[in-house]
């Protein structure tokens, strides 16, 4: 009875070990979700553009963020024209962005009913 009693709180002493500790290293392997950033530039791409778009790189990166290992960005260029405007927008929502940032809002407006599904920030 005895060598009975040992070898069941021998058993319970294992599975309740395992059940404690089998979830550490499941924790630790899953990889950092992959973030998404839409970005509507109501301008063209020239340099003073591109600048913006690298100060705001390194702002993310400041912040913990870096492309390819936890967020992408999306980048489109809508020149000042509504149309282009609502049909990037209409591009990066399909993407499935976290978050879409517009900047230049002149020409924006016909926009706003399209990235309603997905946080945006206007400038």
């Amino acid at each position: 009875m005895q060598f009975g009693q040992l070898k069941r709180r021998e058993f319970i002493t294992l599975i309740g070990g395992a059940a404690v500790a089998w979830p550490l290293p499941a924790h630790a392997q899953h990889p950092e979700r992959m973030r998404r950033i839409g970005v509507l530039m109501n301008a063209i791409p020239d340099s003073d553009q591109k600048v913006s778009i690298d100060v705001f790189r390194q702002a993310l990166q400041q912040l913990g963020w870096a492309e390819g290992r936890n967020m992408q960005i999306d980048i489109r260029w809508a020149g000042g024209d509504a149309a282009e405007s609502r049909r990037h927008a209409e591009d990066l929502v399909a993407h499935a962005p976290d978050v879409i940032v517009v900047t230049g809002n002149a020409g924006m407006p016909p926009i706003g009913d399209v990235i309603v599904p997905v946080p945006g920030l206007m400038n």
